[in-house]
């Protein structure tokens, strides 16, 4: 079987307060709160996976919530805007969801053929509802507020801010098999045809603006999806091959990882569909308890008493 590289697997970002960001991610937008679990590095800290019912590849979106950040800047070097694809007609929704929430929002804009509808999480996170041109067929998580008929689908695409975007696109191309697609001034649209969602990866130009600076309301890092851990590791050969520096194989408990920066300063991160996330959870059970990394589980009381509370 050929090695690809099969779009998005999941985007990590950061966060201000754990509990307004479950609150925004799962009441207001409808997303389903996969895995409330810990840093693997800051046990002391949060992380938080949102998703589709399963957790499917694409649709993941994961937080280090730090209660005390201080708000960061997007800017070149950093992922900057999340896609999440949406289905046609449903713009109306989402404006008067937002304008029910006091959620921060733009109006529906246009750029590669596609509407779009821009609006920030709590933290100031820069986000995007797509209306896809050749639509969405993946099936959503829905809730009582917001119904299948507009609920989000997953990942559309990640937007790449950067000074320079020739390196950045070789990666792309040379090493995950991306194709250019579309060019609008200093904005390149990169697809894949691996799969027909979570494919695409904008490359924004921008070689005098500032470098962004981490914090609450960034990207930390995107993430890349291969089958398994064979392909993985011919990955990780393909990186080295570039004279790029990359990590071992991390066990990331829910899927294996490899990372590294590319040219123009992206932390990337390329992430096996196995195990996925019904390992220590059922399905029907996914984000209802405090799962820890095996390493923390002694320490489990004192964890929970620094971790802040959720209700």
């Amino acid at each position: 079987m050929e090695d690809r590289i099969l779009g998005l697997h999941h985007i990590t970002a950061i966060a201000g307060s754990a509990k307004k960001n479950i609150d925004f991610y799962t009441k207001v937008l409808g997303l389903r709160l996969l895995k409330k679990t810990v840093n693997f590095d800051d046990p002391g800290t949060y992380h938080l996976y949102y998703g589709d019912e399963a957790g499917s590849p694409g649709t993941i979106l994961t937080f280090f919530p730090y209660e005390s950040a201080r708000r960061g800047r997007a800017g070149t070097g950093m992922p900057t805007h999340i896609g999440y694809a949406v289905p046609e007609g449903s713009f109306d929704f989402w404006i008067k969801r937002f304008e029910e929430h006091n959620v921060d929002f733009g109006r529906p804009s246009e750029k590669f053929g596609e509407q779009y509808l821009p609006f920030r999480d709590p933290d100031g996170l820069l986000l995007e509802l797509v209306i896809p041109k050749n639509g969405d067929n993946r099936k959503p998580w829905e809730t009582d507020a917001v119904k299948a008929e507009v609920a989000t689908r997953g990942f559309h695409n990640v937007t790449l801010t950067l000074r320079e975007a020739k390196k950045t696109a070789e990666i792309l191309t040379d090493i995950f098999g991306y194709k250019l697609q579309d060019q609008t001034g200093s904005q390149f649209r990169y697809s894949t045809d691996a799969v027909d969602s979570a494919a695409i990866i904008d490359l924004v130009e921008m070689p005098h603006a500032n470098r962004g600076e981490g914090g609450a309301g960034t990207n930390h890092h995107i993430a890349f999806r291969v089958k398994d851990e064979e392909v993985l590791m011919r990955f990780r050969e393909k990186v080295v091959s570039k004279g790029l520096n990359i990590t071992e194989k991390i066990d990331r408990n829910y899927f294996y990882s490899l990372y590294f920066r590319e040219p123009g300063g992206v932390l990337f991160e390329i992430a096996t569909d196995n195990p996925g996330f019904a390992t220590d959870e059922t399905v029907a059970e996914l984000g209802t308890h405090l799962l820890l990394p095996p390493q923390y589980e002694p320490q489990r009381a004192q964890i929970e008493a620094v971790l802040p509370k959720l209700d």
